[in-house]
């Protein structure tokens, strides 16, 4: 009984973090240590209620994205008016998030209540795998979603329509792009390995030799600051040119000695006056999913901060709340959707219908819109 009670109770330590010699990966099982960095040896575990509250959140998160994203995919599919070479993009975001959730948050819930990595290393490399390949989708995803807007608002006649032909194509590009990056680590440039908190895997951002971190480095540029940049230059460009058309409207209402040219366009240009405001939106939210990962794995590599185990926990929570919010931005906020989803599942519209679209809704609408009106003349 005296042995049985000194081996239970480093586990019971570990568990409940009641003594400073034990650490975070005394929890981890046999087969995992090897793939564990030694940074993580000089933190205590992690209080039980973090794991918790992590498992808790995560699950809400994964169950409305898998709502949301589900009746996008749903609608979308059965609503004919709604198959628009523009809306595939939408999509396909959705497809993406969804999966990103239904491969993620059960393992991710699993392992808060164990308190580690459960599953073996070949899953812990699965998970990180598909973990970044769907968020690369989602990324590059929003992309073109964003420059398809860029190439209706701002170019106008002049811009090629986007045909369900080229958004196929696109969309095999971004796959095949996200593929192609994170399969690098699962043949040698880098690696998937258990972070910080023990309960997920992701890319070794601590290892020092330079082979490791110019992975990081270059994935970072392709996967985050050109994509970032992509969307900022797009929608500077947007709301500049929906500041000249204002300024423009403006001119001729003086010209013609009336108060506003707006009497029979008042909603469409009062929706265009709030564009600016979508856009800060978009790349706000686009900022804070995807900023605190970058932060992370930087942090490691140039050893800027110390990174703890709790600290590792935020990159994953606000990756993963992208997944719900996407489909409220680029879907819900869809007129016709609402329209379709009104027409389908009436009780999950909140408000009418009937009222005045949003500036995001207005701008996915027109772009829609004028692709499916260029496709018919072609």
């Amino acid at each position: 009984m005296e042995s049985a009670s000194l081996l239970g109770e480093p586990f019971a330590a570990a568990r409940w973090g009641g003594y400073s010699n034990h650490t975070v990966v005394d929890m981890v099982t046999p087969e995992m240590l090897p793939y564990i960095d030694p940074h993580w040896y000089q933190f205590p575990p992690l209080n039980p209620l973090w794991h918790g509250i992590l498992g808790f959140v995560i699950g809400v998160l994964g169950f409305i994205s898998w709502m949301g994203n589900g009746v996008v995919l749903y609608v979308f599919s059965c609503t004919k008016s709604l198959r628009t070479p523009s809306n595939f993009l939408v999509v396909n975001l959705a497809f993406s998030d969804f999966c990103m959730m239904i491969i993620m948050c059960p393992f991710m819930v699993v392992n808060c209540y164990f308190q580690t990595w459960y599953f073996g290393p070949l899953m812990c490399e699965l998970y990180a795998f598909f973990g970044s390949l769907f968020g690369c989708g989602s990324i590059w995803t929003m992309v073109l979603i964003t420059f398809d807007r860029y190439n209706v608002i701002v170019k106008g006649l002049a811009a090629k329509p986007l045909t369900i032909k080229k958004a196929i194509l696109e969309i095999l590009f971004v796959w095949l792009h996200g593929l192609a990056w994170t399969l690098f680590p699962i043949f040698g440039w880098n690696r998937y390995i258990p972070e910080g908190n023990m309960t997920s895997c992701g890319t070794d951002y601590l290892t020092k030799d330079w082979f490791h971190k110019s992975y990081i480095f270059v994935y970072s540029f392709f996967v985050y600051f050109m994509p970032l940049s992509i969307i900022i230059y797009c929608y500077f460009f947007i709301v500049q040119a929906v500041a000249a058309h204002e300024r423009t409207m403006r001119e001729q209402a003086k010209k013609m000695n009336v108060a506003s040219l707006r009497s029979s366009d008042a909603q469409n240009t009062s929706a265009e006056c709030k564009l600016a405001k979508v856009a800060l939106m978009t790349i706000s939210l686009w900022f804070m999913a995807w900023t605190p990962y970058l932060i992370i794995n930087y942090s490691g590599l140039l050893e800027t901060i110390s990174l703890t185990p709790l600290l590792t926990i935020w990159g994953s929570v606000f990756a993963k709340a992208s997944a719900v919010y996407n489909p409220i931005v680029y879907g819900i906020s869809h007129p016709k959707y609402r329209a379709a989803l009104n027409e389908k599942l009436p009780f999950l519209v909140c408000g009418g219908t009937e009222s005045t679209p949003s500036a995001a809704a207005e701008v996915q609408s027109q772009a829609s819109n004028d692709t499916a009106a260029s496709n018919e003349k072609a």
